[in-house]
C-alpha cells in the first residue's frame, strides 16, 4: 500500500517534518530501530539519566509536528523518545509483515528492547493516548503511568466510527487549504491560532491532509476493552481531556472514565490539539503527574 499519494507530496512531508523538527530549539537525535514490523522511526532528547518518557502521536500525525511546543520543557525532566507511528507520516518505514498482522504491543516490545528499557512512562494524544493505555493494560510491568491526552475509552467500533466522521468530514474529503484551516478551527477552538500562527506547522498540517494516505495505518486497530481489564488503570492511568475535544468530551465518553473511576481532568480552553493549544498547562501536568 502506498503511504503517500505522489513522490512530490511525499518530499513536502518530509521537508516540512525536518524543518519543524530543527525549530524544536533542543539537542536531539534520531534514530532508526528495527523492529518486527520493519524500521521504527524515533526522536530522542535529554539526559538518559532522567526517567524515560515514550511519546505517541495521533493517527496521520507524526512527533515533529505533534510535539513542537512540548519538547523543550519536557526533555528538562525526562528522557523523551518519540515515535513515529509505523504506517503513518512520519519517518518510520513498515514492512511485509505490518500489513500482514501488526501487534501493537509487540512493536513497542521491540522499541523499547532495542533501547535497554525495562519501564517507563508514556503519553500519548488521540490515537497516542490509545496506544499509552492500552499498553498499560498488556504490559503492567513495563508501564510507570500512562498520560492519555485528548483520549477516550470507547465502547464499541461503532462510537470511534461515528465520532471521528463526524469532526473529520467533509473538510478531509476535500483537503484545500481553506478547508485545512475550517478542519483546524472546528478541532481546535478557541486555540486554533497556535497552528495558524506557524506558518510551517500549517503547511505541514496541509500536506498531510492533502498527500498522505490515511489508510496505511489501518493496521493500528483499536481494541474495545471491558470494566475488567480497566480497572487496571486506576492506578496508573490518567486523561487530561480538552473542554472543547468533541471526539474526547461527550457524555458516553466521560461515563465510561467514571463508571471505571480512572483519573480525569478537563482542561479548560482546549479542544483536540491539546498539547499545542495548551501547551505550557499540558507540561507542567505532565510534570506534575510523573514527579
Amino acid at each position: 500500500m502506498k503511504r503517500y499519494k505522489s513522490l512530490s507530496g511525499r518530499q513536502l512531508i518530509v521537508d516540512t517534518y525536518d524543518m519543524l523538527l530543527n525549530s524544536w530549539d533542543s539537542d536531539f537525535e534520531e534514530k532508526d530501530i528495527e523492529t518486527t514490523y520493519g524500521l521504527t522511526h524515533v526522536i530522542i532528547v535529554g539526559d538518559r539519566q532522567q526517567p524515560s518518557l515514550l511519546l505517541f502521536h495521533g493517527t496521520a500525525d507524526n512527533s515533529a509536528m505533534m510535539w513542537i511546543y512540548n519538547i523543550k520543557e519536557l526533555s528538562q525532566k525526562f528522557y523523551i523518545i518519540a515515535v513515529d507511528a509505523i504506517g503513518g507520516s512520519g519517518k518510520s518505514e513498515p514492512n511485509e509483515e505490518y500489513f500482514k498482522s501488526f501487534n501493537q504491543a509487540i512493536w513497542i516490545d521491540d522499541i523499547l528492547n532495542s533501547l535497554e528499557i525495562h519501564t517507563t512512562n508514556i503519553c500519548g494524544v488521540s490515537y497516542g493516548a490509545y496506544l499509552s493505555y492500552y499498553y498499560a493494560l498488556k504490559r503492567p510491568n513495563k508501564v510507570t503511568k500512562a498520560i492519555c491526552l485528548a483520549g477516550r475509552i470507547p465502547t464499541s467500533q461503532f462510537e470511534i466510527f461515528s465520532k471521528m466522521m463526524a469532526a473529520f468530514l467533509p473538510e478531509a474529503l476535500f483537503p484545500t487549504e481553506k478547508n485545512c484551516r475550517k478542519l483546524l478551527r472546528k478541532l481546535s477552538r478557541p486555540n486554533f491560532s497556535k497552528f495558524e500562527e506557524n506558518d510551517v506547522l500549517m503547511k505541514h498540517w496541509f500536506y498531510l491532509l492533502k498527500y498522505f494516505n490515511n489508510k496505511s495505518m489501518m493496521q493500528h486497530k483499536i481494541e474495545i476493552h471491558s470494566d475488567l481489564e480497566l480497572s487496571k488503570l486506576r492506578e496508573k492511568g490518567i486523561f487530561l481531556i480538552g473542554e472543547y475535544d468533541r471526539l474526547t468530551n461527550y457524555p458516553k465518553a466521560i461515563k465510561r472514565l467514571e463508571d471505571n473511576k480512572l483519573n480525569y481532568k478537563v482542561i479548560k480552553d482546549a479542544g483536540h490539539a491539546i498539547n499545542h493549544e495548551q501547551a505550557k498547562l499540558i507540561n507542567e501536568e505532565i510534570s506534575r503527574l510523573l514527579t
